[in-house]
Protein backbone atom coordinates (compact mmCIF):
# COMPACT_ATOMS: atom_id res chain seq x y z
CA UNK A 1 0.00 0.00 0.00
CA UNK A 2 1.00 3.45 -0.66
CA UNK A 3 2.52 5.44 1.97
CA UNK A 4 2.36 9.19 2.47
CA UNK A 5 4.08 12.10 4.18
CA UNK A 6 0.76 14.10 5.45
CA UNK A 7 -2.57 12.19 6.51
CA UNK A 8 -5.96 14.30 6.92
CA UNK A 9 -8.30 12.73 8.47
CA UNK A 10 -11.83 14.19 7.15
CA UNK A 11 -12.48 16.38 4.49
CA UNK A 12 -14.59 18.48 5.96
CA UNK A 13 -13.85 22.59 6.85
CA UNK A 14 -11.19 21.60 8.73
CA UNK A 15 -9.32 19.30 7.25
CA UNK A 16 -9.73 20.92 3.60
CA UNK A 17 -8.68 24.53 4.76
CA UNK A 18 -5.44 22.84 6.28
CA UNK A 19 -4.88 21.36 2.78
CA UNK A 20 -5.60 24.16 1.34
CA UNK A 21 -3.26 26.57 3.21
CA UNK A 22 -0.29 23.71 2.66
CA UNK A 23 -1.26 23.95 -0.68
CA UNK A 24 -0.96 27.75 -1.44
CA UNK A 25 1.77 28.32 0.41
CA UNK A 26 3.55 25.68 -1.41
CA UNK A 27 4.20 22.84 1.12
CA UNK A 28 3.35 19.89 -0.81
CA UNK A 29 5.53 20.46 -4.07
CA UNK A 30 7.96 17.60 -2.42
CA UNK A 31 5.77 16.16 0.35
CA UNK A 32 2.54 14.06 -0.10
CA UNK A 33 -0.90 14.49 1.18
CA UNK A 34 -3.79 11.64 1.20
CA UNK A 35 -7.29 13.09 2.55
CA UNK A 36 -9.42 10.87 3.75
CA UNK A 37 -13.18 11.80 3.16
CA UNK A 38 -16.12 8.90 2.81
CA UNK A 39 -18.45 11.44 1.19
CA UNK A 40 -19.21 10.65 -2.45
CA UNK A 41 -19.94 14.41 -3.46
CA UNK A 42 -18.90 17.91 -2.31
CA UNK A 43 -22.17 20.09 -2.07
CA UNK A 44 -23.45 22.77 -0.10
CA UNK A 45 -24.22 21.28 3.08
CA UNK A 46 -23.64 23.75 6.07
CA UNK A 47 -23.69 27.87 6.43
CA UNK A 48 -20.49 29.15 8.58
CA UNK A 49 -20.84 32.55 9.82
CA UNK A 50 -18.34 34.68 11.86
CA UNK A 51 -17.59 37.76 12.79
CA UNK A 52 -14.51 38.96 10.37
CA UNK A 53 -11.73 39.74 13.17
CA UNK A 54 -9.25 38.24 11.12
CA UNK A 55 -8.49 37.99 7.41
CA UNK A 56 -9.13 35.02 5.74
CA UNK A 57 -8.54 32.61 2.67
CA UNK A 58 -12.10 32.53 1.68
CA UNK A 59 -13.48 36.56 0.45
CA UNK A 60 -14.29 35.33 -2.67
CA UNK A 61 -17.07 32.60 -1.24
CA UNK A 62 -18.75 35.17 1.25
CA UNK A 63 -22.18 34.47 0.43
CA UNK A 64 -23.59 38.01 2.06
CA UNK A 65 -21.68 40.55 4.56
CA UNK A 66 -23.62 42.61 7.20
CA UNK A 67 -22.40 45.96 9.34
CA UNK A 68 -25.76 45.93 11.15
CA UNK A 69 -27.53 43.73 13.47
CA UNK A 70 -30.34 43.19 16.42
CA UNK A 71 -30.59 40.80 19.40
CA UNK A 72 -33.92 40.71 20.95
CA UNK A 73 -36.02 39.57 23.87
CA UNK A 74 -39.90 40.03 24.29
CA UNK A 75 -40.68 43.48 24.19
CA UNK A 76 -37.00 44.59 23.50
CA UNK A 77 -34.60 45.15 20.85
CA UNK A 78 -31.04 45.89 20.26
CA UNK A 79 -30.38 47.80 17.25
CA UNK A 80 -26.07 47.30 16.91
CA UNK A 81 -23.90 48.06 14.49
CA UNK A 82 -21.00 45.83 13.47
CA UNK A 83 -18.95 48.09 10.37
CA UNK A 84 -15.46 47.34 11.90
CA UNK A 85 -16.05 43.67 12.03
CA UNK A 86 -18.72 42.54 9.36
CA UNK A 87 -20.21 39.41 9.96
CA UNK A 88 -20.11 36.86 7.36
CA UNK A 89 -21.58 34.05 5.56
CA UNK A 90 -19.72 31.40 3.99
CA UNK A 91 -21.53 29.46 1.38
CA UNK A 92 -19.51 25.75 1.63
CA UNK A 93 -20.70 24.83 -1.68
CA UNK A 94 -18.34 27.75 -2.97
CA UNK A 95 -15.85 26.56 -0.20
CA UNK A 96 -15.74 23.16 -1.51
CA UNK A 97 -15.82 24.22 -5.07
CA UNK A 98 -12.70 26.21 -4.89
CA UNK A 99 -10.41 24.38 -2.56
CA UNK A 100 -10.90 21.27 -4.52
CA UNK A 101 -10.19 22.77 -7.97
CA UNK A 102 -7.12 23.95 -6.14
CA UNK A 103 -6.00 20.47 -4.95
CA UNK A 104 -6.93 18.79 -8.35
CA UNK A 105 -4.06 20.98 -9.58
CA UNK A 106 -1.04 18.94 -7.41
CA UNK A 107 -0.66 15.32 -7.89
CA UNK A 108 0.97 14.87 -4.66
CA UNK A 109 -2.58 14.94 -3.12
CA UNK A 110 -5.08 12.24 -3.36
CA UNK A 111 -8.35 11.08 -1.85
CA UNK A 112 -9.50 7.42 -0.21
CA UNK A 113 -12.56 6.73 1.20
CA UNK A 114 -10.80 4.35 4.46
CA UNK A 115 -7.80 5.60 5.82
CA UNK A 116 -7.21 1.55 5.44
CA UNK A 117 -6.55 2.05 1.72
CA UNK A 118 -3.18 3.46 2.36
CA UNK A 119 -0.29 2.61 4.76
CA UNK A 120 -0.30 5.08 7.58
CA UNK A 121 2.26 3.71 9.50
CA UNK A 122 4.65 6.55 8.67
CA UNK A 123 2.90 9.69 7.97
CA UNK A 124 1.57 13.05 10.34
CA UNK A 125 -1.89 12.94 10.74
CA UNK A 126 -3.74 15.63 11.18
CA UNK A 127 -7.31 14.62 12.38
CA UNK A 128 -10.75 16.52 12.15
CA UNK A 129 -12.81 13.58 13.44
CA UNK A 130 -13.93 14.30 16.90
CA UNK A 131 -13.80 11.46 19.56
CA UNK A 132 -17.09 12.15 21.51
CA UNK A 133 -18.41 10.16 24.26
CA UNK A 134 -22.12 10.00 25.21
CA UNK A 135 -22.48 11.92 28.59
CA UNK A 136 -26.19 12.97 29.47
CA UNK A 137 -24.35 16.04 31.18
CA UNK A 138 -22.73 17.46 28.09
CA UNK A 139 -24.79 20.53 26.40
CA UNK A 140 -24.81 20.56 23.08
CA UNK A 141 -25.61 23.80 20.41
CA UNK A 142 -28.25 22.15 17.85
CA UNK A 143 -29.87 23.80 15.42
CA UNK A 144 -32.04 23.63 11.66
CA UNK A 145 -31.93 26.36 9.21
CA UNK A 146 -34.00 26.31 6.05
CA UNK A 147 -33.54 29.45 3.11
CA UNK A 148 -36.23 30.53 1.86
CA UNK A 149 -37.24 32.92 -0.97
CA UNK A 150 -40.69 34.94 -1.66
CA UNK A 151 -42.25 36.40 -4.42
CA UNK A 152 -41.96 40.00 -3.17
CA UNK A 153 -39.26 42.15 -1.61
CA UNK A 154 -39.48 40.80 2.36
CA UNK A 155 -36.27 41.18 4.05
CA UNK A 156 -34.21 44.64 4.93
CA UNK A 157 -30.71 42.78 3.58
CA UNK A 158 -28.56 45.62 5.16
CA UNK A 159 -29.08 44.22 8.93
CA UNK A 160 -29.39 40.67 10.60
CA UNK A 161 -30.91 39.38 13.39
CA UNK A 162 -28.15 37.86 15.71
CA UNK A 163 -30.75 36.19 18.57
CA UNK A 164 -34.75 36.27 18.76
CA UNK A 165 -34.96 34.80 22.17
CA UNK A 166 -39.03 35.72 21.98
CA UNK A 167 -39.95 32.32 21.24
CA UNK A 168 -41.05 29.17 23.57
CA UNK A 169 -37.71 28.08 25.72
CA UNK A 170 -39.17 24.48 27.02
CA UNK A 171 -36.96 24.83 30.05
CA UNK A 172 -33.57 25.50 27.65
CA UNK A 173 -32.32 28.30 25.99
CA UNK A 174 -33.85 28.47 23.21
CA UNK A 175 -33.77 31.34 19.77
CA UNK A 176 -34.23 32.19 16.59
CA UNK A 177 -31.19 33.74 13.89
CA UNK A 178 -32.33 35.33 10.78
CA UNK A 179 -29.86 36.13 7.99
CA UNK A 180 -31.63 37.75 5.09
CA UNK A 181 -29.43 37.36 1.46
CA UNK A 182 -31.59 40.04 -0.34
CA UNK A 183 -34.86 41.39 -0.04
CA UNK A 184 -36.09 37.53 -1.56
CA UNK A 185 -33.90 35.34 0.13
CA UNK A 186 -33.12 34.81 3.83
CA UNK A 187 -31.65 31.76 6.09
CA UNK A 188 -34.04 31.39 9.12
CA UNK A 189 -32.52 29.10 12.05
CA UNK A 190 -33.50 27.90 15.09
CA UNK A 191 -31.05 27.41 17.52
CA UNK A 192 -30.71 25.51 20.83
CA UNK A 193 -28.49 25.15 23.46
CA UNK A 194 -29.60 22.38 26.02
CA UNK A 195 -28.40 18.57 26.58
CA UNK A 196 -30.19 17.03 23.84
CA UNK A 197 -31.16 13.86 25.40
CA UNK A 198 -34.23 13.01 23.61
CA UNK A 199 -35.41 14.48 20.49
CA UNK A 200 -38.32 16.53 22.06
CA UNK A 201 -36.72 19.67 20.93
CA UNK A 202 -36.46 18.33 17.44
CA UNK A 203 -39.61 19.33 15.67
CA UNK A 204 -37.76 21.90 13.79
CA UNK A 205 -39.84 22.18 10.51
CA UNK A 206 -43.07 23.33 12.83
CA UNK A 207 -40.66 25.22 15.32
CA UNK A 208 -39.46 27.19 11.89
CA UNK A 209 -42.69 26.75 10.08
CA UNK A 210 -44.36 28.49 13.20
CA UNK A 211 -41.59 31.80 13.48
CA UNK A 212 -42.18 32.23 9.69
CA UNK A 213 -45.56 32.14 8.99
CA UNK A 214 -46.61 33.58 13.60
CA UNK A 215 -43.21 36.04 13.84
CA UNK A 216 -42.28 37.16 10.78
CA UNK A 217 -45.56 37.52 9.58
CA UNK A 218 -44.52 35.47 6.29
CA UNK A 219 -47.70 33.11 4.63
CA UNK A 220 -46.17 33.31 0.82
CA UNK A 221 -42.57 31.86 0.50
CA UNK A 222 -40.92 28.53 -0.57
CA UNK A 223 -38.29 26.04 1.27
CA UNK A 224 -34.61 25.92 -1.31
CA UNK A 225 -32.21 24.60 1.39
CA UNK A 226 -32.45 23.16 4.43
CA UNK A 227 -29.45 22.16 7.10
CA UNK A 228 -29.37 20.95 10.14
CA UNK A 229 -26.52 19.70 12.57
CA UNK A 230 -25.22 19.78 16.25
CA UNK A 231 -21.88 21.72 18.10
CA UNK A 232 -20.61 20.24 21.05
CA UNK A 233 -20.46 22.65 23.49
CA UNK A 234 -17.23 20.55 25.45
CA UNK A 235 -14.26 19.58 24.28
CA UNK A 236 -13.81 16.07 22.80
CA UNK A 237 -12.02 13.49 24.24
CA UNK A 238 -8.23 14.06 23.03
CA UNK A 239 -6.06 11.06 23.03
CA UNK A 240 -2.20 12.41 22.90
CA UNK A 241 -0.71 10.39 20.05
CA UNK A 242 3.01 10.32 18.64
CA UNK A 243 2.75 12.07 14.96
CA UNK A 244 -0.49 13.06 14.84
CA UNK A 245 -2.55 16.54 15.96
CA UNK A 246 -6.45 16.82 15.96
CA UNK A 247 -7.63 19.61 14.18
CA UNK A 248 -11.17 21.42 13.78
CA UNK A 249 -13.72 20.60 16.29
CA UNK A 250 -11.78 17.54 17.43
CA UNK A 251 -8.89 19.60 18.18
CA UNK A 252 -10.13 22.06 20.38
CA UNK A 253 -11.36 25.18 17.78
CA UNK A 254 -15.08 25.46 18.46
CA UNK A 255 -15.37 28.10 21.04
CA UNK A 256 -17.56 26.75 23.07
CA UNK A 257 -19.92 29.53 24.65
CA UNK A 258 -20.72 30.39 20.73
CA UNK A 259 -20.00 27.64 18.67
CA UNK A 260 -17.93 29.83 16.47
CA UNK A 261 -15.29 27.54 14.93
CA UNK A 262 -14.17 28.62 11.22
CA UNK A 263 -12.11 31.47 12.26
CA UNK A 264 -10.03 29.04 14.68
CA UNK A 265 -9.71 26.49 12.19
CA UNK A 266 -8.33 28.87 9.81
CA UNK A 267 -5.89 30.72 12.26
CA UNK A 268 -4.69 26.76 13.41
CA UNK A 269 -4.03 26.06 9.53
CA UNK A 270 -1.54 29.53 9.38
CA UNK A 271 -0.04 27.94 12.74
CA UNK A 272 0.45 24.26 11.28
CA UNK A 273 1.50 25.69 7.79
CA UNK A 274 4.33 28.14 9.19
CA UNK A 275 5.83 25.12 11.69
CA UNK A 276 5.14 21.82 9.28
CA UNK A 277 8.93 21.64 8.49
CA UNK A 278 9.22 21.20 12.41
CA UNK A 279 5.31 19.80 13.20
CA UNK A 280 6.32 16.58 15.78
CA UNK A 281 8.26 19.23 17.73
CA UNK A 282 5.65 22.57 17.53
CA UNK A 283 4.04 23.42 20.78
CA UNK A 284 0.01 22.85 20.58
CA UNK A 285 -2.34 25.52 19.08
CA UNK A 286 -5.31 26.42 21.32
CA UNK A 287 -7.60 29.27 22.21
CA UNK A 288 -6.53 31.42 25.00
CA UNK A 289 -7.10 29.51 28.29
CA UNK A 290 -8.77 32.95 29.73
CA UNK A 291 -11.54 32.15 27.39
CA UNK A 292 -12.01 28.46 28.29
CA UNK A 293 -11.93 29.18 31.76
CA UNK A 294 -14.77 32.53 31.05
CA UNK A 295 -16.72 29.53 28.71
CA UNK A 296 -16.89 27.17 31.27
CA UNK A 297 -18.39 29.15 33.57
CA UNK A 298 -20.57 30.78 30.95
CA UNK A 299 -21.70 27.11 30.29
CA UNK A 300 -22.27 26.40 34.16
CA UNK A 301 -24.40 29.70 34.48
CA UNK A 302 -26.55 28.37 31.39
CA UNK A 303 -26.84 24.72 32.63
CA UNK A 304 -28.09 25.92 35.87
CA UNK A 305 -30.29 28.90 35.13
CA UNK A 306 -31.67 28.53 31.57
CA UNK A 307 -34.20 30.89 32.11
CA UNK A 308 -32.07 33.56 32.90
CA UNK A 309 -30.23 33.30 29.53
CA UNK A 310 -32.34 35.29 27.45
CA UNK A 311 -31.56 38.20 29.86
CA UNK A 312 -27.83 37.42 30.30
CA UNK A 313 -26.97 37.90 26.54
CA UNK A 314 -28.84 40.69 25.85
CA UNK A 315 -27.50 42.91 28.90
CA UNK A 316 -23.82 41.26 27.16
CA UNK A 317 -24.49 43.42 24.32
CA UNK A 318 -24.78 46.38 26.20
CA UNK A 319 -20.93 46.78 26.17
CA UNK A 320 -19.86 48.57 22.72
CA UNK A 321 -20.48 45.68 20.02
CA UNK A 322 -17.02 46.30 19.04
CA UNK A 323 -15.65 44.77 22.87
CA UNK A 324 -18.66 41.86 22.28
CA UNK A 325 -17.62 40.77 19.10
CA UNK A 326 -14.04 40.74 20.25
CA UNK A 327 -14.89 38.98 23.25
CA UNK A 328 -16.93 35.94 20.99
CA UNK A 329 -14.09 35.84 18.62
CA UNK A 330 -11.37 35.54 21.45
CA UNK A 331 -9.34 38.83 20.50
CA UNK A 332 -10.26 40.77 23.54
CA UNK A 333 -8.06 42.31 25.90
CA UNK A 334 -8.15 42.60 30.18
CA UNK A 335 -10.06 45.57 30.16
CA UNK A 336 -12.52 44.65 27.28
CA UNK A 337 -13.06 41.22 28.87
CA UNK A 338 -13.66 42.86 32.35
CA UNK A 339 -16.56 45.19 30.70
CA UNK A 340 -18.22 42.07 29.54
CA UNK A 341 -17.86 40.31 33.15
CA UNK A 342 -19.09 43.44 34.64
CA UNK A 343 -22.47 43.29 32.58
CA UNK A 344 -23.29 39.60 33.98
CA UNK A 345 -25.21 38.92 37.07
CA UNK A 346 -22.27 38.78 39.80
CA UNK A 347 -24.22 36.63 42.10
CA UNK A 348 -25.25 33.96 39.54
CA UNK A 349 -21.75 33.54 37.88
CA UNK A 350 -20.52 33.61 41.64
CA UNK A 351 -22.34 30.80 42.31
CA UNK A 352 -21.23 28.91 39.14
CA UNK A 353 -17.76 28.83 40.02
CA UNK A 354 -18.63 26.52 43.23
CA UNK A 355 -21.10 24.29 40.89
Amino acid sequence: MKEFDYIIIGGGCAGLSLAYELEINEKLKRKTLAIIEPRTEYKKDKTWSFWKVVTHNFDDCVKKSWENFTINIPKKTHHLECASYPYQSIDSGLFYEKINNKLKENKNISFFKDINEINSKNSFIFNSVPLIKKDYRNLWQHFCGVEIETQNNFFDDKIFNLMDFDCDQRESVHFFYTLPYSKTKALVETTWLSKMNDNSQKDYDGQIKNYIENHLNLKDYKIIYKEEGAIPLFYPTNEIEKNKINIGTAGGMTRLSTGYTFLNIQEHSKYICKNIENISKTRKFEIDKKYQFLDDIFLRVLEKNPKKMPDIFFKMFKSSPKTVIKFLSNKSNFFEDLSIILKMPKITFIKALFY
